[in-house]
């Protein structure tokens, strides 16, 4: 009886290997994705913030756009007309804190970034247009550009306009071909999910749930917000929770850890039994 108990056990822990790594396997891109755009909105915070600290000429911006190359982070703001070119460049190592470079020599667009500037503007026309993209009070509409070999694709994330708040979904996905043709679109949360924080407050955990249109795992945008905020919120982990896994993020360490909500359960009726 021994004997076949840990069989059982070494086939259930062989089992959960396998199912792990299966799992690591499909997180992967969704944690690369996610670091991809928290880099790219850090970019866009701090630039933002040294531009307008230097850029005195506030009706000539038409906007802006953040990308990673050769190593450098770059925030490119651009002018309003109809003919638009580059005012301001601001350059940043991965290391955010440290000093940045702040060019506002006006010059034409590089070839990579007359591409974001192109995605960025059909992006936005769709955005303007499409009843799929809603607006609340209180919150922005944040335009994430992003190149990629294949495919070109651009996320929407809400952001707040307040502090105190940390928002999840109202977040969308629209994927271009590489010649910016629109190719598919959709909402990744079905919903807008605002969680308030008070930063003199430490909070173990935060949480919020996926329905199954959003899928079982913890999504890109759901990383970045985390990794963007986290800091300020006073959680150590935030929770998704899924129909199948607890996605549970820590806010110190910007790491994943899954785990199946059939083996949540069984803990949870453990802890009952013990009580």
């Amino acid at each position: 009886m021994k004997k076949i108990c840990t069989l059982i056990s070494l086939i259930f822990f062989c089992f959960n290997l396998f199912a792990q790594k299966k799992v690591n396997k499909q997180t992967k891109p969704i944690i690369e994705e996610g670091f991809r755009l928290y880099k790219s909105e850090m970019t866009s915070w701090n630039g933002s913030d040294l531009f307008l600290e230097k850029y005195k000429k506030r009706n000539n911006i038409g906007g802006y756009f953040s990308f990673s190359e050769d190593g450098l982070n770059k925030c490119v703001f651009f002018s309003k007309n109809e003919n638009p070119k580059v005012i301001g460049t601001i350059t940043f190592g991965d290391n955010f804190e440290k000093s940045a470079t702040v060019n506002l020599e006006e010059r034409d667009f590089t070839q990579i970034e007359l591409e974001l500037y192109s995605l960025r503007r059909e992006a936005l026309a769709i955005i303007r247009q499409d009843t799929l993209f809603k607006k609340y009070e209180n919150t922005n509409l944040n335009i994430i550009p992003l190149l990629d070999k294949k495919e070109n694709k651009v996320y929407v994330l809400t952001g707040p306009t307040q502090n105190g708040v940390v928002i999840f979904g109202n977040d969308y996905l629209l994927t271009f071909g590489k010649k910016n043709n629109l190719t598919s679109k959709k909402s990744l949360h079905k919903n807008i999910i605002p969680i308030e924080y008070n930063q003199n407050e430490e909070v173990e955990i935060s949480m919020h749930s996926h329905l199954s249109e959003t899928g079982d795992f913890i999504t890109a945008t759901d990383i970045c917000t985390l990794m963007l905020y986290g800091k300020f919120t006073g959680w150590k982990q935030h929770n998704v929770v899924s129909e199948k896994y607890l996605n549970s993020w820590n806010i110190k360490t910007n790491q994943l850890f899954i785990v199946t909500m059939d083996v949540v359960r069984k803990i949870n009726e453990d802890k009952k039994k013990k009580n």
